[in-house]
Order: C-alpha cells, then sequence, then structure tokens
C-alpha cells in the first residue's frame, strides 16, 4: 500500500507537535532512564557530569556512547573509536534504505533528521502507522526524542555525582529497551520469520565468534535478507 502524504500547510505546526509528543511518549518513558542510568555510569567511571551531556547532545548514538565510556576512560586511540563506531552503527547504512527523509523539505532539517536518526526513531517512524506522518511530524518525534535523552543523561551524571556508592547493572537499560522495541516491531507486523532469523544468526555468531558477536550477526542477518529478498523478486518474476 502506498504511503499517503500529508500536506504541511494544510496541518498547523502545532498539531504537529502535539501529534509528534504522543509519538514519543512511550519511547520517550523508556529513554529518560535510560539516559538516567548513562548519566550514571558516566560519573561513576571517573568522567566529570558534563561528559554525560556532550555525549548525548553531540554522538547521540545510544549502544555507541555506553562503550564510549569505557573508550575515554582507557584513553583508546582514535582509530579504535573510529573503527568501534564504525562497526556499532554500521546499521544506519541499512536504514537510510526506507526511513522516509523524503518527507522532510528543508536541507536544514534533512541534515538534522539524518543526524538524528536513531533505532527508536527508525522503528516508530517506518511502522505502518506512520505512512501519513509529514517531514515536519518526523522532525518533532527526533527533536523530543533527543530532549529525552539528553535530559536523562544530563540528570543523571548530576545525581550520579551525589550517589557514594556504585549500582551494577545499570549497563542492561540499553539492551531492555532494545528488546521493548523489537516486541513492539513484532506486534505491528506480527511476522515469524524475521525474528526467527535474527535469533539464529545471533546464536551462530555467537557460539562461532564470540569476540566479534554483534558484527558478524548483523552482517550474517544482513546477507540473510538480502538472499530472502532477491529469491522473492525471482519468485515474483517467474510467476
Amino acid at each position: 500500500m502506498p504511503a499517503v502524504l500529508v500536506d504541511e500547510t494544510t496541518v498547523p505546526a502545532r498539531a504537529d507537535f502535539r501529534a509528534a509528543l504522543r509519538d514519543s511518549s512511550s519511547v520517550g518513558l523508556a529513554m529518560i532512564p535510560l539516559g538516567l542510568a548513562f548519566g550514571l555510569l558516566v560519573v561513576h567511571a571517573g568522567l566529570d557530569w558534563w561528559w554525560a551531556t556532550a555525549f548525548t547532545a553531540l554522538i547521540y548514538a545510544g549502544s555507541l556512547e555506553f562503550l564510549l565510556i569505557g573508550l575515554v576512560v582507557a584513553a583508546a586511540p582514535l582509530a579504535q573509536v573510529a573503527v568501534t563506531a564504525l562497526l556499532v552503527n554500521f546499521r544506519h547504512v541499512f536504514y537510510a534504505l526506507s526511513f522516509p527523509l523524503h518527507r522532510v523539505r528543508s536541507r536544514i532539517g534533512k541534515v538534522y533528521s539524518t543526524y538524528a536518526l536513531t533505532d527508536e526513531v527508525y522503528a516508530l517512524s517506518t511502522g505502518p502507522a506512520a505512512r501519513e506522518w509529514s517531514g515536519r511530524r518526523i522532525l518533532w518525534l527526533q527533536v523530543l526524542l533527543q530532549f529525552y535523552w539528553v535530559a536523562g543523561g544530563t540528570m543523571g551524571a548530576l545525581f550520579g555525582a551525589l550517589v557514594p556508592f556504585r549500582l551494577d547493572g545499570l549497563d542492561f537499560a540499553l539492551t531492555a529497551l532494545f528488546v521493548v522495541l523489537a516486541i513492539d516491531a513484532y506486534r505491528a507486523r506480527r511476522g515469524i520469520p524475521v525474528p526467527a532469523l535474527a535469533m539464529v544468526c545471533a546464536l551462530v555468531s555467537a557460539l562461532l565468534f564470540p569476540d566479534q558477536m554483534l558484527p558478524v550477526a548483523l552482517g550474517l542477518f544482513t546477507a540473510c535478507l538480502l538472499a530472502s529478498r532477491i529469491s522473492l523478486r525471482k519468485k515474483t518474476s517467474d510467476a
């Protein structure tokens, strides 16, 4: 079913903002405590509180930010940081193939929308319910989600400076958020093969390449999806 684009000139800006506020509410409720956890980890790693604000506002890359805490503390070489960022965020290349960037009209908006493309934004803006969203609504969604993340990270860092003891297990908050997003995506599409394929790829990678599990699993999963797509197109053309 083709997307039905909304003419932004007929929709008030406030209406798009209110709609984006509703769209971001469920994920935002998860991003704020996740940001709090991130901020706590930053100060408990020995960094000043403002590092949390800098990470969340400038880098804004979720899982990469958690990894960067250890890399910054260890004063890792820039080459190692660059390779880590490439491997962790390489999935965004595939996000761009179906992300509705064409709905965003202004050049500045396109630049920010590209920068602020996260897992949460992609999951929300590419679902069936988002086919009629305007570019302005997508931009407001991205602005709000980044605001939740920056606010949570900053508050967590400021609070963490007052907490004398270390809280263990906070790094699992990011994994928990991805689990919630995966459940929401399944509920929207109700498809078993793709989640099952992702699980098989993860298990195979964990058994054969435990030290490089994530990049190998992502590469294997992508290859399987491409093979499935090519096979489906071939069957359609032969029919």
